[in-house]
C-alpha cells in the first residue's frame, strides 16, 4: 500500500490519460464509421468498394501491430505525432471498422418500405438517412456500440506498448520498481472493470430511453410500484 500512496498521482495521470484514449479514440471511431457506413449503403460503388476495402482490412489487423506500424512506421514517411495521438489514431482506425459494420446493420434493420416513403416525398439519399433511417437504425445499435466501446476500453492498454503512459504502462513501471505484480495488475485490472461497466450502464439508459415507448414504460413501472406499496 506504500507503493500505490507514494505513487498515487503517477496512478491518477495514468487514469486520466487512459481515459482520455478511451474517449478521443471511441469518438473519432463514431464519427469515421458513421461516415463510412454511409459510404457502404450508398448508391455509388467506388464508395461502396472504398469502404469495404477500409473495413476487411482494419478489422483484421490486431490492434497492436497497428499501433506499432503508426508510432514507428509514419516517421519513415515524415509525419511525426507524439505517442499519446498515435494510440488515439490506432483505437479510432481500428474502432471505426467495427462501428461501420454496427452501423450498417442497424441501417439494414429499417424496413424497406420507410426508405422509400421518404423517397416519395421529395428526400434524397443523404435526408432519408438522416431523418428517417439513421434516426429508427440508432435503437438497435446501442448494444453493439457499447461492445465496441469496451473494446476500446481494453484495446487502450495495448497502447503501453508505444510508450504512451496510461494505467498499464503506469502499472508495469510500479511493478519494475516494487516487485508487487499482483497488486499492480490488480489496480488496472480494475479501472478498466469499472469504465466497461460504466459503459454499459449508459448504454443500458440509452437503450432504454430511445426504446419505443421507454419512457412511458419507465412511468408506468413507476406508478406500478408506487401502487403495489399503497396495496402493500
Amino acid at each position: 500500500m506504500d507503493a500505490i500512496r507514494e505513487n498515487l498521482p503517477l496512478l491518477l495521470q495514468g487514469i486520466g490519460t487512459t481515459v482520455a484514449l478511451t474517449v478521443l479514440g471511441y469518438a473519432f471511431a463514431l464519427l469515421l464509421g458513421t461516415v463510412l457506413a454511409v459510404a457502404r449503403v450508398s448508391p455509388i460503388p467506388p464508395l461502396r468498394g472504398a469502404a469495404t476495402v477500409y473495413v476487411e482490412i482494419f478489422r483484421n489487423i490486431p490492434l497492436l501491430s497497428l499501433l506499432i506500424l503508426i508510432a514507428f512506421g509514419l516517421p519513415d514517411v515524415g509525419l511525426l505525432l507524439p505517442y499519446f495521438w498515435c494510440g488515439v489514431l490506432g483505437l479510432t482506425l481500428s474502432s471505426a471498422a467495427f462501428v461501420c459494420e454496427n452501423v450498417r446493420s442497424g441501417i439494414n434493420t429499417v424496413p424497406v418500405g420507410h426508405a422509400e416513403a421518404a423517397r416519395s416525398i421529395g428526400l434524397g439519399f443523404f435526408g432519408t438517412l438522416r431523418f428517417v433511417v439513421l434516426p429508427q437504425a440508432f435503437r438497435s445499435m446501442v448494444q453493439p456500440l457499447v461492445n465496441v466501446f469496451i473494446g476500446t476500453v481494453i484495446g487502450s492498454a495495448l497502447c503501453s506498448a508505444i510508450a504512451v503512459q496510461e494505467v498499464t504502462w503506469v502499472t508495469q513501471t510500479l511493478n519494475i520498481r516494487y516487485a508487487q505484480a499482483v497488486l499492480m495488475f490488480m489496480i488496472a485490472g480494475a479501472v478498466y472493470l469499472i469504465l466497461s461497466l460504466g459503459g454499459a450502464a449508459l448504454g443500458g439508459a440509452i437503450e432504454r430511453a430511445v426504446a419505443p415507448g421507454g419512457r412511458n414504460r419507465s412511468s408506468g413501472r413507476a406508478a406500478l410500484d408506487v401502487t403495489a406499496g399503497a396495496q402493500a
